[in-house]
């Protein structure tokens, strides 16, 4: 019996531009969470945490990460010329995920990587994860939270922009209608 994937869209809101992530809202961990309000009214997780989150989650598919629970029939008939993308075949899309997805989880560190792929990429459930590592309750919400803050760093994702420090001021003078000052490298 399969049952029917309920795919939703999660809007974020990343700097200043809304935009809709499609999730299975039955067994995303993060769409639970970012649907989720905190007592002041946010969300439990941030667009950005979300996004990262997804992130992670579409390279370790592309990777072809899961576990099998039964044979790989892929390679078997049919003209085995299936392209992935212009340029790349499915070993190679899968090759340069599987570096992508190793990339991020060191830049999470050993303390974060864990808990990521048990959230983002095997689907564990806040209550399973703080089971299975005997964490008090509501810990796994926190400590996720600092985990996607650092995947969104290393993604380059930001909730705000910000610009360049301000150029250094190299001289003042006045001229007959002010003072004016030159901005410099």
């Amino acid at each position: 019996m399969t049952r029917e994937r309920r795919i939703g869209t999660v809007e974020v809101e990343l700097d200043g531009v809304r935009a809709d992530v499609a999730v299975d809202l039955d067994e995303s961990p993060l769409a639970w969470l970012a649907r989720r309000r905190a007592r002041d009214g946010r969300a439990l997780i941030a667009p950005v945490q979300l996004l990262a989150g997804e992130r992670l989650r579409a390279d370790f598919t592309r990777a072809q990460m899961m576990p099998r629970m039964s044979a790989d029939w892929s390679g078997v008939g049919g003209s085995g010329g299936r392209r992935a993308a212009p340029g790349m075949n499915l070993s190679e899309v899968a090759t340069a995920a599987k570096q992508r997805l190793s990339r991020a989880l060191e830049a999470a560190g050993p303390e974060f990587s864990g808990l990521l792929l048990d959230v983002c990429c095997f689907l564990k459930g806040m209550e399973q994860v703080e089971r299975e590592r005997g964490w008090p309750a509501r810990t796994a919400k926190i400590v996720l939270g600092l985990a996607l803050d650092r995947l969104a760093r290393h993604y380059g994702l930001a909730s705000e922009i910000r610009g360049p420090e301000r150029a250094r001021l190299r001289s003042w003078s006045a001229s007959p209608g002010g003072a004016t000052g030159a901005a410099g490298p």
